[in-house]
């Protein structure tokens, strides 16, 4: 009974591996949703609500169990998504930087391969990732933001639905050990 043990779930296995990409993969899967972010959504005013850039970035995060690259990757997504929209350059670097750091240190804590806890982190990663922003609007910037918390919970949660499925996509192209 001495030992402690950083889990939060008991009972939930101890850890599974570091989960192992190509380079191929952790290159293009954040190029292709954050193209589909910026061009699919402008003809396809229906999928704007989804944040593919957010969840691949949580998704490669919580899967490399580093504080470290998820930061690193965080932030590259953030600047190339900066890059290519009209808001200042860096915003989504910041808090893309904070969500992966985040996210990572939450693959430490829960058993990020249960579908449940993939949903719960999407929504709570998705949420997390339109206030910071928003707080950042105002702070940084001085600029009133738009931030409305009903609203942000339902696309938080339309994007924790899209997020179980395309993490199980996502795991197909982990390379087998």
């Amino acid at each position: 009974m001495s030992e402690y043990s950083g889990r939060l779930i008991p009972g939930a296995p101890s850890k599974s591996p570091i989960a192992r990409f190509r380079l191929v993969v952790l290159l293009v899967a954040p190029l292709l949703a954050i193209l589909f972010q910026v061009y699919v959504a402008r003809f396809l005013e229906v999928l704007a609500f989804l944040d593919l850039p957010l969840l691949v970035t949580v998704y490669f995060a919580l899967m490399r169990r580093s504080q470290i690259q998820g930061m690193f990757l965080g932030s590259a997504i953030g600047l190339v998504q900066d890059s290519l929209s009209h808001q200042p350059l860096g915003m989504f670097g910041i808090v893309k930087t904070l969500v992966g750091y985040f996210s990572a240190s939450m693959s430490n804590r829960f058993d990020v391969e249960n579908t449940a806890i993939r949903f719960i982190l999407g929504f709570f990663f998705y949420f997390f990732h339109q206030f910071l922003y928003w707080v950042l609007v105002r702070a940084l910037l001085g600029q009133p933001g738009d931030f409305h918390p009903q609203r942000e919970l339902l696309l938080a949660l339309l994007n924790a639905v899209v997020a179980v499925p395309l993490f199980r996509l996502l795991d197909r192209l982990r390379e087998r050990s």
